[in-house]
């Protein structure tokens, strides 16, 4: 037969969210990281496919 679980303290409740927030937070700073290396042509780790822009389309 199942048992209930006994009730998780608050203190415990604090440190998990904490944790939970803590993650999306480096996420943000590792995407804010990234997107800065690439506005300034620096990254060395994700490479974007560079226009041409002197190349005059044919019309």
């Amino acid at each position: 037969m199942a048992v209930p679980k006994k009730r998780t303290s608050l203190s415990k409740k604090h440190i998990s969210k904490n944790i939970w927030k803590k993650k999306g937070y480096l996420a943000a700073i590792k995407a804010l990281s990234l997107a800065k290396s690439l506005s300034t042509r620096r990254s060395k780790s994700f490479f974007v496919r560079q226009t041409n822009p002197k190349k005059k389309v044919l019309e």
